[in-house]
């Protein structure tokens, strides 16, 4: 017979995280229930609830991480000078994170719900976070940083309207576009 060993408690919440930002990416925060999360994680739906307290709070956390991830690639792009300019190595580590399926899309989710009183907040927090860091830190002026955030923000649309997989020409030459030219190895990021 064998034994199934536990899994520490760290890495039990980091997969229910994974599997919440998956849930929430694809079903929005209204649409998503602590159960498909629990299903999706292969966990019980008693463990989200204990672990999180609530969807909202658990939601919440999506969010942190969500930023937190895209705070580290960004600071490892910042760190990582391959002599390519400081914006194209963000833009490529951005483009990178759409692997995780979950994180740009739970985004979107979070930033519509800006007027929330417990997710507004850190979603408010999280993408000045971003803005200051690459202001701050990667040196783009207030204009680049602007800019490279809407180009982001046009990432996240593409792939929540899943024009990355559609053959119309114009879609095709946008999502091209978006992408800084590279539209295979986007759509194999996208899964497609």
């Amino acid at each position: 017979m064998e034994t199934r060993q536990r899994l520490p408690a760290a890495e039990r919440r980091e997969s229910i995280l994974a599997a919440a930002s998956v849930v929430f990416g694809e079903r929005g925060y209204a649409g998503a229930t602590t159960d498909q999360i629990a299903t999706a994680a292969g966990i019980s739906q008693a463990y989200v609830v204990r672990t999180f307290g609530s969807k909202e709070a658990l939601f919440v956390e999506v969010a942190r991480r969500a930023v937190d991830r895209i705070e580290a690639a960004f600071w490892a792009a910042i760190a990582d000078d391959d002599g390519r300019p400081v914006r194209q190595r963000l833009g490529q580590a951005y483009i990178d994170l759409v692997a995780d399926r979950g994180i740009l899309l739970s985004l979107l989710h979070i930033f519509s719900l800006g007027s929330d009183p417990a997710i507004g907040p850190a979603g408010r927090d999280g993408f000045m976070a971003i803005y200051r860091l690459v202001r701050d830190e990667a040196g783009l002026s207030p204009e680049e940083a602007t800019d490279f955030l809407a180009h982001g923000m046009l990432i996240n649309t593409v792939l929540a309207l899943q024009l990355h997989g559609s053959d119309d020409p114009d879609a095709v030459e946008l999502v091209t576009q978006v992408c800084g030219g590279d539209l295979v190895h986007f759509r194999a990021l996208a899964g497609d």
